[in-house]
């Protein structure tokens, strides 16, 4: 009788080198290779340098502590500030309950690299060139994140059942900013034309990714459809908005729309930018979605249906959700594409965070300064497009259940 050993589930030791050792292997294993490391290096060095020393002695960054409240909320009116503190104080407040909650699993929630990352943002708030009120105001904000998250943390620990109810909350929040924000129901009205800056490109990106989600998915599997005029509808929407260019789309909604409406059904002009940027991603994020929904296999519909699965809930409890998260990098890909994508409303405009610093540009006081305005906004949709690629990668690394 033969006895076999079964396998063991430990894995195999990792060697670890030091920095030296990985350096001499991956960088300077050969001549061809020394001599490549040595040129780039070169290259990033003086690229580094001469932009520390552009930084330091001909850049005039007085430009951005001047119109710090342009960039961040265009011409909102400055007596009105105080609805938008309130904005940021529930955002910062669900932020950090969803992180607590999501994180009751975690050992420690605030372990060292999150320790130093909280420290340095702090740091970075007290060198913000604002009054010390509004310092204060935004150290406030960081520490009600790791205040709430914390007690996020200890409230999921008796009431397992609130992750269910994140997405209402999130959906709640964003309801009471918009009407914080423009008012209505018993708050000053503001006008739409005063709305600008970060804070009308984040809204806009927002309420268009929320919009064409859903949109996407249906599209998607109306394409997959064994219906004919269904099948038809969907590949035509999306072919016909894939063969046309965003800014095509845009313009059609600002001008031509309104010519074909009376004077008083007109639609604001924010939401027919929204509706645009939600038709035009929509097309995209059904593809993105068809091909998680092809890297199904057949044989879990035929089971799902074997075991007595409707088509509904064959969809939504086995298809979708593997189908989804296989297109989590894609779909995520469309969604910083759609936020990139709002600088295309400055053309039509909107004075979104481009488009404001356009208007700053355009002031004799600050004629030139281009270099300065569009390297800080460009730090600005880095650090969010970041940010939504880094959520992304945590999400792909919570579903994947395929990890040994």
């Amino acid at each position: 009788m033969t006895v076999t050993t079964p396998p063991s589930n430990s894995a195999a030791p990792v060697e670890s080198s030091s920095p030296r050792e990985w350096m001499l292997e991956n960088l300077f294993n050969t001549w061809y290779n020394t001599i490549l490391t040595l040129v780039i290096s070169g290259l990033l060095f003086w690229t580094f340098a001469s932009l520390i020393i552009w930084a330091r002695t001909e850049a005039k960054w007085s430009v951005i502590p001047a119109n710090l409240p342009l960039f961040f909320v265009g011409r909102f009116p400055s007596d009105q500030y105080w609805r938008l503190w309130i904005v940021l104080t529930l955002i910062c407040l669900l932020a950090g309950l969803t992180w607590g909650i999501l994180a009751r699993n975690v050992p420690v929630l605030f372990r060292q690299n999150i320790v130093i990352i909280i420290s340095f943002v702090c740091m970075m708030m007290t060198l913000v060139p604002v009054g010390i009120p509004y310092r204060i105001l935004l150290i406030g904000m960081v520490l009600l994140v790791v205040a709430s998250a914390w007690g996020g943390k200890q409230l999921s620990k008796t009431q397992p059942d609130l992750t269910k109810w994140l997405p209402f909350s999130w959906f709640i929040c964003l309801i009471i900013s918009v009407w914080l924000i423009g008012g209505g129901l018993g708050l000053e009205s503001v006008s739409t034309n005063l709305w600008g800056g970060l804070m009308l490109t984040l809204l806009m990106s927002i309420i268009s990714i929320l919009l064409c989600f859903p949109i996407g998915v249906m599209l998607a599997l109306g394409r997959q459809s064994s219906l004919p005029i269904i099948r038809f509808l969907s590949i035509a929407y999306i072919e016909v908005i894939r063969g046309l260019p965003l800014i095509t789309i845009l313009f059609m909604g600002q001008v031509l729309v309104p010519l074909f409406l009376p004077e008083g059904m007109r639609p604001d002009r924010i939401l027919r930018a929204i509706v645009g940027l939600t038709m035009f991603s929509s097309a995209y994020l059904a593809e993105n979605v068809r091909g998680g929904l092809q890297a199904i296999p057949r044989g879990q519909i035929e089971a799902a249906k074997a075991l007595g699965l409707n088509t509904p809930l064959t969809l939504g409890l086995v298809v979708l959700p593997q189908a989804l998260k296989i297109s989590i990098p894609s779909i995520v890909g469309q969604f910083i594409s759609l936020f990139q994508d709002t600088t295309l409303l400055a053309i039509v405009g909107l004075v979104e965070l481009l488009g404001i610093s356009r208007s700053i540009l355009a002031n004799p006081k600050f004629l030139g300064r281009y270099s300065e305005v569009y390297l800080f906004i460009g730090i600005l949709y880095w650090l969010f497009c970041y940010l939504m690629s880094q959520a992304s990668r945590k999400l792909e690394q919570q579903l994947n259940t395929e990890r040994n």
